[in-house]
């Protein structure tokens, strides 16, 4: 029988426990590196939008959020910031480029002077009515104008869906507004976007480019004397509260576009990524419905509250008078702003 010599089995002993050793390093290892992976995998999307709670948007996008938790078994949710909490559009915008929110519902008239194609949108009285600006949005036009922005390198905006805005018109402190005559002399708020200005200057009022988030201060003591936006904004931010007369000019119909940071995009898998854009697609026709819910009974309440509410039964010398603005900024769209015409 053969017997081991002792410092054979010093050799295995030592062996063994180096063995063990280096299996609890490697283990430590193991789990130190992919803590941060599994921790960087859990996540919380910030999401804002300036418009209060209950809001169609507001409301579209929790629930885009909910059904992103439920599908992803809370790897995935987002957390809602309404009513301006984390800065008017402007200010949100430039966070969401830098990554530090991730998900934001913003008007295409703010997001025309980063990218220039979306621009085309914010021509006044380029929609027929909604039911147009519906199909726009809906078709491979809506599709190409999302693909614009997405593929846009300084932008760092990953376009997801429309949502609705219904139509812009005009509200005062001042007076009912008839004819282009009454505009005169006004200081009306607009988008910081030069397309808007130059429409409001045309109009015979005088443009003052004004976050959203100031609007209501700026009413109250007199810094502009009206603003334009659609009803559910004029009423569900308050603004009918200080300014009583609203015009429907319908001058404009400007879609909302949520959008995802590019930043934060790109670190999601492909799958993630598939799973949001078609839970933005749901978002974006549940938010319609929302909408036309929510217009009515923005309607029905500035009734009750009182305000002068002036239909505008002709048109045309609104239309007349922003020509100005399509012989300026027409010719640079005018490939998009035929396929839209013609939808």
């Amino acid at each position: 029988m053969d017997i081991a010599h002792p410092a054979q089995h010093r050799t295995a002993e030592f062996g063994r426990r180096d063995l063990i050793k280096l299996g609890a390093g490697l283990a430590a290892a193991i789990a130190t590196s992919t803590a941060p992976a599994l921790a960087q995998s859990k996540a919380v999307f910030k999401a804002s939008d300036v418009q209060p709670p209950g809001y169609p948007t507001v409301v579209a996008t929790e629930n885009l959020g909910k059904k992103l938790a439920a599908a992803t078994n809370d790897r995935l949710s987002v957390q809602m910031f309404p009513s301006m909490q984390l800065g008017g559009e402007k200010e949100t915008i430039e966070q969401t480029q830098i990554g530090a929110i991730q998900m934001l519902r913003v008007s295409a008239g703010a997001v025309g002077p980063i990218v220039d194609d979306i621009n085309v949108v914010n021509m006044p009285f380029l929609f027929k009515n909604m039911a147009h600006a519906e199909r726009m949005m809906d078709g491979p036009i809506g599709q190409d104008l999302l693909d614009r922005i997405t593929a846009n390198g300084n932008a760092g905006l990953v376009a997801l869906c429309w949502m609705n805005a219904g139509a812009r018109s005009l509200y005062n402190t001042k007076r009912s507004i008839r004819t282009l005559e009454d505009i005169k002399g006004l200081k009306f708020r607009v988008i910081g976007n030069p397309i808007f200005i130059d429409m409001m200057n045309a109009l015979g009022g005088n443009g003052v480019a004004m976050g959203y988030d100031q609007v209501f201060s700026a009413l109250q003591t007199g810094v502009i004397d009206g603003a334009e936006n659609n009803l559910p904004s004029y009423v569900f931010s308050n603004h009918y509260t200080a300014a009583k007369h609203y015009s429907v000019t319908e001058h404009l119909i400007v879609p909302e576009v949520l959008v995802f940071s590019k930043k934060a995009w790109t670190a999601l898998s492909a799958e993630d990524q598939t799973l949001i854009k078609k839970l933005a697609r749901e978002a974006q026709a549940e938010e319609r419905v929302l909408w036309n819910k929510y217009e009515q009974e923005a309607l029905e309440k500035a009734k009750a509250a009182g305000c002068d509410i002036v239909e505008i039964a002709d048109k045309t010398p609104f239309q007349n008078a922003v020509k100005p603005v399509w012989d300026k900024y027409g010719p640079k769209y005018q490939d998009m702003i035929k396929r839209i015409q013609s939808a």
